[in-house]
Order: structure tokens, then C-alpha cells, then sequence
């Protein structure tokens, strides 16, 4: 379980990014966080393995705190960054996957057996040796995925997943977040195009100005989105049913 509690940041500017924010996610949760452009998603969701340590308040994983267990938070809660350029480091797309599990000393038929894995998961094992400079958009994303993957994270974190793809792609990624969330992964994902991945998720939090304004299930949030700034999707507008977009 993750339990966030009164979580407030301030940058060194003086802004204040998140304002008392509490929120408990329950182990396999898909839990969706959205908002407009500013409201502290991301600095919200890098709270939750260590990246940023809170002014006040706490993040627990399974009642450690993270701040002070940074080193094995990171382990345990894998993050995708909204840009994968900036977490792809290998040569090709097999190094850049070993890249993690080397780093933690592994022993070298584990790393291959993990990058194998990971490799499977994102159905990117036939670009293996293809170098990372060749791959489209959407093949880089599901790259960052299964360099985080690698690390036999508990929990993923998906920052703007959908942000610069294709309609194909991101079909395909949001293909990937299905099938790891089908397969016991926790998984906490932020985007402001919350028609593309409603359909599946648990709950929805909704922030504004670093505010936690709302949490819920879909059919109890997507009412009140527009009130927070946030863009309902087309089917709620039009009085129809969810619809997933990987089944259309």
C-alpha cells in the first residue's frame, strides 16, 4: 500500500506545488491522477519513489517512508518520465534495458533473464539490437517502460504517458498498462486526456493548484471534472457508455 499523508512541496522559488495532499492507494489499484497543466501531478508522483522529499508530510510504502529510504523506493516504485528520452542510456535497445539490473551488481543470467522479461512484456524483443536512435515515438516510450520493468518494480508510475503519440501508439502503450495491471501491477498514472485510459482505471484523483480536490471512481469523478479544470471525455459529454480505445 502507498499512503501519502498532509504531502506538501515548495520549490526553491517559493512556489507551492502540493498543498496537504493525503491519499491511500491499495496494492493492484490503476489509479488515474489528472488535472490542468500546473495542478502537481508530476511533482505529486515524484514524491513516490524519492525523487523529490516533501516540505511537509510523508510518503509510506508498505510503512516505510521514502525520503528516508530513497535507494530501495526506487527499486520498489519504477517511474516513467513524460520525456523517455531522458531515461534512455544504452546503445540499443538491449543495453538500454540491462543498463538497470547491472547497476543493482546482478549476476549476468539474472540481468539476462529480466531484459529478457521485460523485453517480452513490451513485445519489443524483436528490436533488441535495433539502436535506440532508430525508434519512434511510441517505441521509445514502451522502451522507458521495460528499462523500469527491469527492476521488478511493485509499482509503476506513468507520468503523461500518451503525451506526443500517434493514435497506434498510443494504443499500444495503453495496451501495455492494461496487461501489467491485469498481471498484479500497482500502477498510478497522470494525464490531462483522460478519455484514453478512463475505461480501465480504478479510481480517479483529481488535483488543482496542489490540491487534492477529488477522489473516486470514475462514474463519481467524471462529473465534476470540468469544475477542476479538467476535460471530460467525449462519451461522458455525449451521454454514452465508457469506451476503451483499445477495443475499438
Amino acid at each position: 500500500m502507498i499512503s501519502i499523508e498532509d504531502l506538501s512541496h515548495s520549490y526553491p522559488d517559493g512556489t507551492q506545488a502540493l498543498k496537504s495532499v493525503s491519499l491511500r492507494v491499495r496494492s493492484g489499484e490503476l489509479v488515474l491522477f489528472c488535472g490542468a497543466n500546473g495542478s502537481g501531478k508530476t511533482t505529486l508522483l515524484r514524491h513516490l519513489n524519492g525523487l523529490l522529499k516533501p516540505t511537509r508530510g510523508r510518503v509510506l510504502l508498505d510503512g516505510m517512508d521514502v525520503s528516508e529510504h530513497a535507494s530501495q523506493a526506487v527499486t520498489r516504485v519504477g517511474m516513467v518520465f513524460q520525456d523517455p528520452d531522458s531515461q534512455i542510456l544504452g546503445e540499443t535497445v538491449w543495453e538500454d534495458v540491462a543498463f538497470g539490473p547491472e547497476n543493482l551488481g546482478l549476476a549476468q543470467d539474472e540481468v539476462r533473464r529480466r531484459v529478457e522479461q521485460a523485453l517480452a512484456l513490451t513485445e519489443l524483443h524483436e528490436l533488441a539490437h535495433k539502436s535506440c536512435l532508430w525508434l519512434s515515438g511510441g517505441e521509445r516510450k514502451r522502451l522507458a517502460i521495460a528499462g523500469v520493468l527491469a527492476l521488478s518494480p511493485e509499482t509503476l508510475v506513468l507520468d503523461e504517458p500518451f503525451a506526443n503519440l500517434d493514435y497506434p501508439s498510443t494504443r499500444q502503450i495503453l495496451t501495455q498498462i492494461v496487461q501489467l495491471h491485469s498481471k498484479g501491477h500497482t500502477i498510478l498514472l497522470s494525464t490531462h486526456e483522460v478519455e484514453k485510459v478512463v475505461a480501465h482505471v480504478d479510481r480517479i484523483a483529481v488535483l488543482a493548484g496542489g490540491e487534492l480536490k477529488l477522489v473516486g471512481p470514475p462514474e463519481t469523478v467524471l462529473p465534476e471534472l470540468a469544475a477542476h479544470g479538467v476535460r471530460p471525455p467525449c462519451h461522458h459529454l455525449m451521454g454514452l457508455p465508457v469506451a476503451s480505445w483499445i477495443n475499438i
